[in-house]
C-alpha cells in the first residue's frame, strides 16, 4: 500500500469528499477519463491562468507557485468546498517538508471568477498531518468504506462502479 510520503492532493481531495472513492483510488481503480465531469476540470484548468505553471512534488502535483510562496489551485467547481482547502493547505505542508515557506494557498473559481485565500498556519499544519494519518487509515482498510447517499454521487467518476449493483 502507500506510505505517507506517497499521499497527495488527490488523496486528500477524496479523503474529504468520499472515503470510498478514497479507497478505491488508491488500489488503482481510475475511472477519471470516463467522466464528462473530469473533462470539464481538465479543460477549465488547461484554458484559466494558462501562464502558471504546476510544480511537481511527486505523490503531489499543485496548479502554481507564485513568487510570494502561495499556492495557487484552479478549481472547476463554482464555490470552495473542505476538499479544496484541505488539498491546498496540504501542498503547503509538502513545500515547507521540503523547505518552502508557503504563506498558504489561494484557490481560484473560474467559473465565478471568485478566488478565497487561506493562510497556512500552524493550525492548518496539524490537520494537514492528521488528514495523512488519515489517509492511510482509510487505505489500509480491508474493505471499502460505505456508500455515501446517491445524492453525495452526482458528477463522479465512480458512480458506476459504486451503484452497478
Amino acid at each position: 500500500m502507500i506510505g505517507a510520503e506517497d499521499v497527495g492532493g488527490v488523496h486528500v481531495k477524496y479523503l474529504y469528499h468520499c472515503r470510498r472513492q478514497l479507497w478505491l483510488y488508491a488500489r488503482g481503480i481510475r475511472p477519471e477519463h470516463l467522466s464528462a465531469t473530469v473533462q470539464l476540470g481538465e479543460a477549465v484548468h488547461e484554458t484559466s491562468y494558462t501562464r502558471s505553471s504546476p510544480i511537481d512534488l511527486g505523490a503531489a502535483q499543485l496548479d502554481h507557485l507564485d513568487g510570494a510562496a502561495w499556492v495557487h489551485e484552479v478549481k472547476s467547481s463554482a464555490k470552495p468546498s473542505r476538499a479544496d482547502e484541505a488539498q491546498a493547505m496540504h501542498y503547503c505542508y509538502r513545500l515547507h517538508a521540503i523547505g518552502i515557506a508557503a504563506q498558504g494557498g489561494i484557490l481560484h473559481y473560474p467559473k465565478t471568477r471568485r478566488t478565497k485565500r487561506l493562510p497556512y498556519t500552524p493550525q492548518a499544519a496539524e490537520q494537514a498531518e492528521a488528514d495523512i494519518a488519515e489517509v492511510l487509515e482509510v487505505v489500509s482498510a480491508t474493505t471499502s468504506p460505505p456508500l455515501l447517499a446517491r445524492s453525495g454521487c452526482r458528477g463522479c467518476s465512480y458512480t458506476d462502479y459504486c451503484w452497478n449493483e
